[in-house]
């Protein structure tokens, strides 16, 4: 996302009311968190394990293959494969009939990075980010709340609870879809956000640390002078979050 946005040259929460309600207000601070950190912790993390390899080309391959059918104008297509990504991620063994982890919109949008953010403004979004992040988990047949269990860092638990938040939600999820299919919008992120999946699912899968520092540091520089703020709201949505996930 974040070099997607670079390429945009626009910072998201600013402009137009793209990017102001809840679920955005995650996907914008996740990513500010990430690229405010050190580059070569990501990238031990996604080179050196032959596991997240694998999941990154698949994310890469779900954001192409969701992607084209947006494009072809296929409703039901992207409707029939997203609920049954839902159904297979969100609903195996009776997981449906837990609590979900998170979140409610009204603690997203406590967060807003945007100075005049108002979230009933905000232009139907496809989340394809998010759809493709399910559509991978489906595809590589992973049940990420068992992962939960066993690695709930605070950015792992906010990433599933923004996909759950979404998926747990038909209205929501049919939004999402609505929007990808019938609302241009945001069909030139989505875009940029596609052509990005793939290039970093490919700079990974050459193994080059010096290849991916200098494509991180690209979009880290772009959001370098909104870190300090950015770093301010994030920790205080995390730990908003955390007791919230505590109290449930």
């Amino acid at each position: 996302m974040g070099t997607a946005w670079r390429h945009v040259g626009v910072y998201p929460w600013e402009g137009a009311a793209l990017y102001v309600s809840g679920v955005e207000v995650v996907k914008v601070n996740i990513t500010l968190r990430i690229y405010a950190n050190k580059w070569h912790v990501y990238a031990g993390l996604a080179i050196l394990n032959p596991s997240a390899r694998v999941q990154i080309d698949q994310f890469s391959k779900s954001t192409t293959e969701l992607f084209k059918i947006m494009l072809s104008g296929d409703h039901e297509a992207l409707r029939k494969r997203v609920f049954e990504a839902r159904e297979k991620v969100f609903y195996r063994d009776g997981a449906g009939n837990k609590p979900p982890i998170l979140l409610s919109e009204d603690l997203l949008n406590q967060f807003s990075l945007g100075k005049n953010a108002d979230a009933s403004r905000a232009t139907p979004n496809s989340h394809l980010s998010l759809l493709a992040m399910v559509d991978s988990w489906a595809s590589l047949n992973i049940d990420p709340l068992a992962h939960l269990e066993l690695a709930g860092t605070p950015i792992f638990r906010i990433w599933i609870g923004v996909a759950e938040y979404l998926f747990r939600s038909p209205e929501r999820l049919e939004a999402a879809v609505d929007a990808a299919i019938h609302d241009v919008a945001h069909r030139s992120n989505d875009l940029e956000f596609t052509v990005a999946a793939r290039g970093w699912s490919q700079c990974i899968s050459f193994g080059s640390f010096p290849l991916y520092e200098k494509r991180f540091m690209e979009s880290a520089s772009f959001f370098a002078p909104r870190f300090k703020e950015a770093a301010e709201i994030g920790a205080r949505m995390i730990q908003a979050i955390s007791q919230s996930t505590a109290s449930k």
